[in-house]
């Protein structure tokens, strides 16, 4: 039978990857080299195109509005990523002990925030967390007698913020978190019970060790994913504006800004290639320490 089979043209093949590779080709890699091309240039709107070479980027850095985003992306990403990670990895303690009842309700419970999405955790943000209306003031209020006019979306911008990622987000590690503790080889874990080591010793000798990498990897991931929100402080703060004295101004909400506002894709496109080189360096970074570590 193999000798009478026809033999395959060898550019059959392409012709089966041919519909990737040109959907690739025209939605990632020209999309990507014209982003290149346009942080050299200075556009206003549409019709004007202007060479500048690198002085958008010479711009950025003497840009005081930029380092005001810079500032509130680090310390929202740096906040956010500090508390989720040990409440993601206490709740994945908890939903892993056998004597909880109700564990698949509970964890169903704790992870769908991360089901209905950041643009409707916006909305339900910018709603509770109204100066007089909002459900969590009221709420406040009625139990502890607190302030009902506490301004959470001016003021406080920043807390508000990291609470509602807080309440999307740290579900979403603990699955995680809850998939590495349940792969830890319970013959170490009573080894260490059996040589006398207490709850804390065993969770940090042996448990700790065993979930590290995937500690790691949520950790990258959680930053990356902070370092580019948008989408929480535009519904927040009634999409366009960025908050008294640019509370809520966010490296990704002023690229768009500058963008689709000012209409400067160039001047865009410099700063999103900053906060792409910025997510590429943790990457490697990671990687990096990863490889040590395994080493």
């Amino acid at each position: 039978m193999n000798r009478h089979r026809k033999a395959v043209a060898p550019w059959v093949p392409y012709l089966f990857v041919a519909p990737f590779l040109i959907t690739f080709a025209l939605f990632t890699v020209y999309p990507l080299f014209q982003s290149i091309v346009l942080t050299t240039q200075q556009t206003i709107g549409p019709g004007f195109e202007r060479y500048v070479g690198a002085d958008n980027f010479r711009n950025i850095l003497s840009d005081p509005k930029f380092w005001i985003a810079v500032k509130n992306t680090l310390l929202f990403a740096s906040a956010s990523v500090a508390i989720q990670m040990p409440l993601a990895l206490g709740l994945a303690l908890l939903m892993n002990q056998p004597w909880l009842r109700g564990r698949s309700f509970y964890r169903l419970a704790v992870f769908s925030p991360a089901l209905v999405g950041s643009v409707f955790v916006g909305i339900m943000s910018a709603i509770v967390f109204q100066a007089r209306t909002g459900m969590l003031n009221r709420s406040l209020h009625a139990l502890f007698n607190f302030n009902p006019d506490f301004p959470w979306l001016s003021t406080y911008l920043m807390p508000a913020m990291i609470i509602a990622t807080l309440w999307m987000w740290t579900g979403f590690n603990m699955i995680y978190f809850l998939a590495a503790l349940q792969n830890v080889e319970k013959e170490l874990v009573d080894s260490a019970s059996i040589d006398g080591a207490g709850t804390w010793q065993r969770f940090l000798h042996v448990t700790l060790p065993a979930i590290r990498p995937v500690a790691g990897y949520v950790t990258l991931i959680s930053l990356i994913a902070s370092l580019q929100v948008f989408e929480l402080p535009y519904l927040m703060l009634s999409r366009l504006n960025s908050g008294p004295e640019n509370r809520g101004l966010t490296v990704v909400m002023y690229l768009y800004q500058t963008g689709f506002n000012v209409g400067d894709l160039g001047y865009a496109s410099a700063i999103g290639w900053i906060l792409a080189l910025l997510l590429i360096f943790l990457s490697i970074l990671y990687r990096r320490m990863s490889r040590d570590e395994r080493t």
